[in-house]
Order: C-alpha cells, then structure tokens, then sequence
C-alpha cells in the first residue's frame, strides 16, 4: 500500500475540488495512483467541481443567525435560483450562519469544520458534486454589542433565517430586551428597503462625498450662476444627499414622518434608558458580482451542433 501524504491530498484537492477525506478516500482506494484517483471521484460524482468551478454563482442565500448580544449574516452563492431552493442547500447555508456567531472574519469561518468534518470550503466543494452546479462561500459579518440587542431581518425569505438580503442592526442599551428586538428589527426592515451608504455623516466614504460634490458643482456651474451662488447651491444639494443616503437622518419608512434618529430617541424615552444604535450590516445576493449575460438560445443551438 503506497502512502497517502499530506502533498497528495492537497494536489489531489487542487485538481477536483473536492473535499479533503474524499480526496484521502480515493488516494487509498487507488493506492495513491493520482489520474485513477480523479477517476475514482468522478465515478462517484464528487468530482464535479473542477468543470463547474469556473460558472459564475451570483444566485444563492443570505442567511441570518442570532444569538445573545451577537448575530451574523453569511452570504453562500449559487449559479440559479433553481439550487438557492435546494432543501439540502439550505441546510448547509444555515449551518454555516450558526457557525458564523462564533468566529470573526469570512477567511476564518471558511476554514471552521462543519458537521461532516469538512471545513467550510471543502463542505460546499463537496456540495458541487452532489448538487451539480458551482457554489461558494463568499463571506460574512458579525456584530456584538456589550449590552443590548443584535436584531436581524430578512427579506423575500426562501426558509426560516434566509433569503435574498439580510440585515442586522446593534442596539446598545439596558432596556428590555424584547423591545429593542423589536425596535431592532424595524430599523432592520427600513435598512432592507432603502440600503443607506452608512450610519452617520462621519461614516461615509469621503472620496463618495467628494465625488458627488464635485459632479453637483459641475451641473450647477452649467447654469451660468456666479462661484458664489453655486458653492451655496451645492451645499444645499449636499445637505440633502446627507439626508437621503445617511441611515440616522432618513425619514423612517414606516411612518414618513420621523428620521431613524428621532426614531430611537422616542424608544429610548418611553423605556426610560439610552439606545444608542452602533452599527448595521445590509447584505444582499451576488452584490458586487458581475453577472454574465448568458444567450439560451445561442447555448442550445451550440449544444445540439455538438451532439
């Protein structure tokens, strides 16, 4: 019997993506003949991740788990929204938020075992071969307070804790916990529909900030106005950019009357102790990811032409 190293496992890994004991496995069952391990694992259908690696997966799930004081949200991509519907899919995509509450950064829960001794990575690899289309963990935040409340929401949910955008919201406060859940998750709620650039003023990305300065200067000088009569211009434009794009100064959807600030000034009142709100995180299917325009048409007449 040859032995298997780690070396082995890892090029072996490397070739078809799939998980590191499945890789183990076929290097024994081959005794450690690399192309008849390949072999192996495409028998079993394990090896499938090689062909679909290169798919891009902009579908999938946002997920949500919470915990006391903490909560995260994960982000697992699929290539349809045929798969993000995938009882088993689902299953692993909840497993991996539940994970999430306990480690700190995306690099990190991607190399945290799961339930079946994969790591996070290796689990979804092996998914691909049973599924039969690329999937991928793309990343994840978490968010704790002291005291208080990590509420979350999520929206056009596929299952219970999933779905197309998530959001989590931290309330710092000694108040009841049930109602800041509460008033957690309507903020939540607000943030889904509007997706704020940030928490405060102070917060936003100041080459965004000077950016939209800039272009609202250009169009006001276009007018023809004096400098001096644009600059004001712009700055009244400004104020309202703040307004519409800063979470603390929008108008709460839910009465369009109150900013989020005012908001949490009324509940901090009427439970008689300070809420002061720390952060967010609003996440949403495949944002970022350039999708590719895919021609149906053009793809099964290329497939019956190679039939």
């Amino acid at each position: 019997m040859a032995q298997i190293t780690a070396a082995m496992v890892k090029s072996l890994r490397d070739q078809t993506s799939a998980g590191m004991m499945d890789c183990k496995k076929a290097l024994n069952e081959t005794n450690g003949d690399m192309e008849a391990a390949i072999d192996w694992l495409r028998t079993k259908g394990i090896a499938k991740a090689d062909k679909k690696a290169g798919r891009v997966a902009a579908e999938g799930l946002v997920a949500v788990a919470l915990a006391p004081k903490t909560g995260a949200v994960v982000e697992v991509n699929s290539e349809t929204d045929f798969v993000a519907r995938n009882e088993g899919f689902q299953t692993a995509v909840k497993e991996v938020a539940g994970l999430a509450v306990t480690v700190n950064s995306s690099e990190e829960l991607a190399e945290t075992k799961t339930s079946t001794g994969e790591t996070v990575t290796e689990y979804f690899a092996t998914l691909v071969g049973k599924i039969g289309e690329n999937m991928t963990f793309r990343r994840m935040q978490r968010l704790s307070v002291e005291n208080g409340v990590v509420a979350g929401y999520i929206h056009n949910a596929a299952a219970e804790n999933m779905g197309k955008i998530g959001v989590l919201v931290a309330l710092e406060s000694t108040g009841d916990v049930a109602k800041l859940e509460e008033l957690g998750k309507k903020i939540a709620m607000h943030i889904a529909a509007t997706n704020p650039l940030s928490l405060t003023v102070d917060d936003l990305d100041q080459d965004l900030v000077a950016k939209e300065r800039a272009a609202l200067k250009a169009e006001a000088l276009e007018s023809g106005k004096p400098e001096a009569i644009v600059d004001k211009m712009v700055e009244g434009r400004m104020v309202k950019f703040f307004k519409e794009s800063v979470l603390m100064t929008q108008i709460f959807v839910m009465d369009g009357e109150r900013s989020i600030e005012q908001v949490i000034a009324d509940e901090a009142k009427a439970l008689g102790t300070d809420i002061k709100m720390t952060s967010y995180v609003r996440m949403g299917v495949g944002d970022g990811i350039e999708k590719k325009d895919e021609d149906f048409a053009a793809e099964v007449a290329a497939a019956v032409a190679g039939s």
